[in-house]
């Protein structure tokens, strides 16, 4: 049986964002699993005074050569659960698909386990080409008139100023953009575009997660940006927090060296 969500997304991306170290440390500790169950899981850590390190179920650890302890609770993530409904049609029932996330507590920690020896954990990394390559974008020649635009984002293609100073921020925030659908809405209809303060506020927080992550610089920047366009004490709707944090994690998983395990 599922247990309650022990946070929002809402509420795991406005402490990402507003506590500095927060992401890098989720991120360098259980990098294995999505940004949202990285963050979870350091909540609970945190909470228990567990110490972070690698998280696997009981059977894994068993696999591995280690026991978990008598009477440790279970970390609670968040995992997909795909269900298949068959729907009335015209010409009899069709078979429909519809995803819900449940809580579970299924993980624990390292720490709350003995056994064998862990090999040392390989050191996550970022590669631009093999990302653009992966997401299915191009970066393309920065060809904007105004020297003040660092970068822009055109239908699956980003563009980077060469004089930008922080131009892996800029890629982030611009990846953003295209993966969250923005650079597509000139298509829709007025009442299903999104805000345009929201949609920058999704993009740069898109990019802060990135750099927190990977420890490069203009995270502080990115607060800065954020509060400019969605204001100080606004908090960020349920569902674009749900959006920020699964684009994120999908930047950081098409460039890593590192086989994400789909959490």
């Amino acid at each position: 049986m599922a247990t309650a969500a022990p946070e929002t997304f809402a509420h795991l991306l406005e402490s990402a964002i507003n506590e500095p170290g927060l992401v890098s440390s989720a991120y360098s500790a259980f990098h294995n699993y999505s940004l949202g169950n990285q963050l979870l899981a350091l909540f609970q850590c945190t909470a228990r005074g567990i110490t972070p390190g690698p998280i696997a179920t009981f059977q894994r650890w068993r696999e591995l050569g280690r026991y978990v302890r008598k009477g440790e609770k279970a970390i609670t993530l968040c995992r997909p659960v795909t269900v298949k409904r068959a729907t009335p049609a015209d010409d009899g029932d069709e078979q429909t698909v519809a995803t819900f996330f449940v809580y579970k507590p299924l993980w624990f920690v390292v720490a709350q386990t003995d056994g064998e020896a862990l090999p040392e954990p390989q050191t996550a990394s970022w590669d631009r080409v093999a990302a653009l390559a992966s997401l299915h974008v191009t970066e393309i020649p920065f060809d904007a008139m105004n020297g003040n635009v660092m970068g822009f984002a055109r239908d699956r293609s980003i563009a980077i100023n060469p004089l930008n100073p922080m131009p892996h921020k800029t890629r982030f925030h611009e990846l953003g953009h295209v993966l969250l659908g923005h650079t597509s809405e000139g298509t829709l209809n007025d009442d299903e575009r999104t805000p345009r303060n929201l949609r920058e506020c999704e993009a740069e927080s898109v990019a802060l997660l990135c750099c927190a992550a990977l420890n490069l610089p203009g995270a502080e920047f990115s607060r800065g940006y954020i509060q400019a366009y969605w204001g100080i004490g606004n908090p960020i709707p349920e569902r674009s927090a749900q959006r920020i944090l699964k684009i994120a994690n999908q930047i950081l998983k098409a460039g890593s060296n590192d086989e994400t395990e789909a959490q």
